[in-house]
Protein backbone atom coordinates (compact mmCIF):
# COMPACT_ATOMS: atom_id res chain seq x y z
CA UNK A 1 0.00 0.00 0.00
CA UNK A 2 2.69 2.63 1.19
CA UNK A 3 4.46 1.81 -2.39
CA UNK A 4 1.77 2.40 -4.17
CA UNK A 5 0.98 5.62 -2.35
CA UNK A 6 4.90 6.52 -3.04
CA UNK A 7 4.25 5.29 -6.78
CA UNK A 8 1.42 7.58 -7.32
CA UNK A 9 3.19 11.14 -5.24
CA UNK A 10 6.03 10.34 -7.83
CA UNK A 11 3.38 10.55 -11.05
CA UNK A 12 2.22 13.61 -9.92
CA UNK A 13 5.05 15.37 -9.51
CA UNK A 14 5.88 13.99 -13.09
CA UNK A 15 3.15 15.11 -14.28
CA UNK A 16 3.28 18.58 -12.65
CA UNK A 17 7.00 18.98 -13.81
CA UNK A 18 6.12 18.23 -17.16
CA UNK A 19 3.38 20.99 -17.20
CA UNK A 20 5.46 23.60 -16.82
CA UNK A 21 7.87 22.73 -19.18
CA UNK A 22 4.65 22.26 -21.62
CA UNK A 23 2.58 25.68 -20.42
CA UNK A 24 6.61 27.70 -21.04
CA UNK A 25 6.86 26.20 -24.36
CA UNK A 26 3.48 25.91 -25.48
CA UNK A 27 1.39 28.91 -23.13
CA UNK A 28 -1.41 28.13 -21.37
CA UNK A 29 -3.70 27.84 -24.50
CA UNK A 30 -1.29 25.69 -27.00
CA UNK A 31 -0.63 23.28 -24.12
CA UNK A 32 -2.76 20.01 -24.04
CA UNK A 33 -3.49 17.31 -21.67
CA UNK A 34 -2.65 14.29 -24.16
CA UNK A 35 1.08 16.92 -24.70
CA UNK A 36 1.79 17.26 -20.71
CA UNK A 37 1.39 13.15 -20.65
CA UNK A 38 3.57 12.57 -23.20
CA UNK A 39 6.44 14.66 -21.82
CA UNK A 40 5.43 12.90 -18.38
CA UNK A 41 5.89 9.63 -19.92
CA UNK A 42 2.41 8.54 -19.06
CA UNK A 43 -0.91 7.71 -20.71
CA UNK A 44 -3.72 10.28 -20.69
CA UNK A 45 -6.08 8.27 -18.82
CA UNK A 46 -2.96 8.73 -15.74
CA UNK A 47 -3.04 12.32 -15.45
CA UNK A 48 -6.59 12.53 -15.25
CA UNK A 49 -6.62 10.41 -12.19
CA UNK A 50 -4.48 13.14 -10.77
CA UNK A 51 -5.67 16.04 -12.35
CA UNK A 52 -9.21 16.43 -13.89
CA UNK A 53 -8.85 19.31 -16.11
CA UNK A 54 -5.79 21.19 -17.50
CA UNK A 55 -7.01 24.65 -15.65
CA UNK A 56 -5.94 22.47 -11.84
CA UNK A 57 -2.72 21.16 -13.95
CA UNK A 58 -2.19 24.89 -14.30
CA UNK A 59 -3.13 26.13 -10.79
CA UNK A 60 -0.92 22.82 -9.13
CA UNK A 61 1.81 24.27 -11.30
CA UNK A 62 2.06 27.90 -10.49
CA UNK A 63 1.52 26.54 -6.32
CA UNK A 64 4.62 24.13 -7.32
CA UNK A 65 6.15 27.22 -8.40
CA UNK A 66 6.50 29.36 -5.02
CA UNK A 67 5.78 25.97 -2.54
CA UNK A 68 9.69 26.17 -1.57
CA UNK A 69 8.91 29.84 -0.53
CA UNK A 70 5.87 29.92 0.72
CA UNK A 71 7.00 27.25 3.15
CA UNK A 72 10.21 29.11 4.33
CA UNK A 73 8.31 32.20 5.52
CA UNK A 74 4.87 29.87 7.15
CA UNK A 75 6.50 29.66 10.45
CA UNK A 76 7.18 33.04 12.84
CA UNK A 77 10.60 32.41 13.39
CA UNK A 78 11.36 32.99 9.72
CA UNK A 79 10.66 36.64 10.45
CA UNK A 80 13.68 38.80 12.31
CA UNK A 81 11.11 41.42 12.51
CA UNK A 82 14.06 43.45 11.34
CA UNK A 83 12.70 44.97 7.99
CA UNK A 84 16.05 45.33 5.77
CA UNK A 85 16.92 41.82 7.05
CA UNK A 86 13.62 40.19 6.30
CA UNK A 87 12.63 41.77 3.49
CA UNK A 88 16.25 41.19 1.87
CA UNK A 89 15.62 37.02 2.79
CA UNK A 90 12.01 37.80 1.28
CA UNK A 91 13.69 39.40 -2.13
CA UNK A 92 16.24 36.25 -1.91
CA UNK A 93 13.31 33.72 -1.60
CA UNK A 94 11.60 35.32 -4.29
CA UNK A 95 14.52 35.78 -6.45
CA UNK A 96 14.97 32.76 -6.52
CA UNK A 97 11.53 31.35 -7.55
CA UNK A 98 11.68 33.74 -10.21
CA UNK A 99 15.24 32.40 -11.69
CA UNK A 100 13.77 28.94 -11.42
CA UNK A 101 11.01 29.33 -12.99
CA UNK A 102 12.01 32.12 -15.81
CA UNK A 103 10.63 30.22 -18.77
CA UNK A 104 6.88 30.03 -16.90
CA UNK A 105 6.83 33.43 -16.16
CA UNK A 106 8.26 34.87 -19.57
CA UNK A 107 5.43 32.94 -21.45
CA UNK A 108 2.45 33.67 -19.01
CA UNK A 109 3.36 37.79 -19.18
CA UNK A 110 3.82 37.76 -22.87
CA UNK A 111 0.32 36.11 -23.77
CA UNK A 112 -1.26 37.28 -20.73
CA UNK A 113 -3.44 39.74 -22.44
CA UNK A 114 -4.57 36.38 -24.53
CA UNK A 115 -5.69 33.89 -21.64
CA UNK A 116 -9.20 33.02 -20.92
CA UNK A 117 -10.23 34.81 -18.13
CA UNK A 118 -10.94 31.55 -16.39
CA UNK A 119 -6.96 31.06 -16.85
CA UNK A 120 -6.23 34.72 -15.48
CA UNK A 121 -8.14 33.83 -12.51
CA UNK A 122 -6.11 30.76 -11.60
CA UNK A 123 -2.63 32.20 -11.76
CA UNK A 124 -3.66 35.19 -9.84
CA UNK A 125 -5.44 32.78 -7.04
CA UNK A 126 -2.29 30.51 -7.11
CA UNK A 127 0.24 33.20 -7.38
CA UNK A 128 -1.31 34.75 -4.28
CA UNK A 129 0.00 32.73 -1.29
CA UNK A 130 3.04 34.25 -1.71
CA UNK A 131 2.60 37.85 -1.96
CA UNK A 132 0.02 37.65 1.17
CA UNK A 133 2.67 36.61 3.28
CA UNK A 134 4.89 39.82 2.96
CA UNK A 135 1.33 41.90 2.96
CA UNK A 136 1.23 40.39 6.46
CA UNK A 137 4.60 40.94 7.62
CA UNK A 138 4.10 44.47 6.64
CA UNK A 139 0.37 44.67 8.74
CA UNK A 140 1.88 43.19 11.57
CA UNK A 141 5.38 45.61 11.47
CA UNK A 142 2.75 48.62 11.30
CA UNK A 143 0.80 47.79 14.72
CA UNK A 144 4.42 47.58 16.03
CA UNK A 145 5.32 51.04 14.64
CA UNK A 146 8.37 50.37 12.24
CA UNK A 147 6.42 50.47 9.10
CA UNK A 148 4.75 53.82 8.40
CA UNK A 149 0.53 53.57 9.09
CA UNK A 150 -0.24 55.40 5.78
CA UNK A 151 1.34 52.61 3.77
CA UNK A 152 -1.15 50.53 1.61
CA UNK A 153 0.51 47.37 2.17
CA UNK A 154 -0.94 46.14 -1.36
CA UNK A 155 0.60 48.13 -3.92
CA UNK A 156 3.98 48.76 -1.69
CA UNK A 157 4.11 44.53 -2.18
CA UNK A 158 3.44 44.61 -6.09
CA UNK A 159 5.69 47.33 -6.13
CA UNK A 160 8.36 45.54 -4.55
CA UNK A 161 7.87 42.27 -6.20
CA UNK A 162 7.64 44.37 -9.46
CA UNK A 163 11.14 45.11 -8.71
CA UNK A 164 12.71 42.17 -8.45
CA UNK A 165 11.01 40.31 -11.63
CA UNK A 166 12.10 43.72 -13.83
CA UNK A 167 16.07 43.03 -12.77
CA UNK A 168 15.36 39.23 -13.49
CA UNK A 169 13.91 39.86 -16.97
CA UNK A 170 16.73 42.44 -17.77
CA UNK A 171 19.81 40.10 -15.97
CA UNK A 172 18.52 37.05 -18.23
CA UNK A 173 17.46 39.12 -21.44
CA UNK A 174 21.01 40.86 -20.97
CA UNK A 175 19.32 44.10 -21.20
CA UNK A 176 21.96 45.20 -18.13
CA UNK A 177 24.53 46.79 -19.90
CA UNK A 178 26.21 48.41 -16.01
CA UNK A 179 28.40 45.93 -13.92
CA UNK A 180 26.45 45.18 -11.36
CA UNK A 181 25.76 41.61 -9.40
CA UNK A 182 22.38 40.18 -8.60
CA UNK A 183 22.94 40.61 -5.20
CA UNK A 184 24.16 44.00 -5.54
CA UNK A 185 20.29 45.30 -7.39
CA UNK A 186 18.56 43.27 -4.82
CA UNK A 187 20.66 44.91 -2.32
CA UNK A 188 19.64 47.99 -3.81
CA UNK A 189 15.46 47.42 -4.13
CA UNK A 190 15.68 46.17 -0.29
CA UNK A 191 17.32 49.59 0.83
CA UNK A 192 15.10 51.70 -1.26
CA UNK A 193 12.03 50.27 -0.44
CA UNK A 194 13.06 49.72 3.51
CA UNK A 195 13.43 53.73 3.08
CA UNK A 196 10.55 54.47 2.02
CA UNK A 197 8.37 53.01 4.05
CA UNK A 198 10.05 52.73 7.27
CA UNK A 199 9.08 54.89 10.16
CA UNK A 200 12.94 55.22 11.48
CA UNK A 201 14.94 58.18 10.30
CA UNK A 202 17.94 58.44 8.01
CA UNK A 203 20.94 58.32 9.49
CA UNK A 204 22.91 61.26 10.44
CA UNK A 205 25.22 60.37 7.50
CA UNK A 206 22.62 59.66 5.20
CA UNK A 207 20.93 62.44 5.66
CA UNK A 208 24.02 64.77 5.23
CA UNK A 209 24.52 63.24 1.92
CA UNK A 210 21.09 64.34 1.34
CA UNK A 211 21.36 68.33 2.23
CA UNK A 212 24.08 68.48 -0.19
Amino acid sequence: MTKTIRSSALTRVRLIEAASQVFASLGVQGATTREIARVAGVNEVTLFRHFSSKEQLLKATIENASALQTEALEHPEAWTQDLKIDLRQYAQLYNTMLEAHEDLIRTFIGEAKRHPEAAKQIIQEAAKPLGEKLVAYLQSSQKRGSVRPDLDPFPAVDMFTGMLLAGMLRRSAKCTQNNYSCEDYIETCVDVFVRGISTAPLSVDNAAVTQE
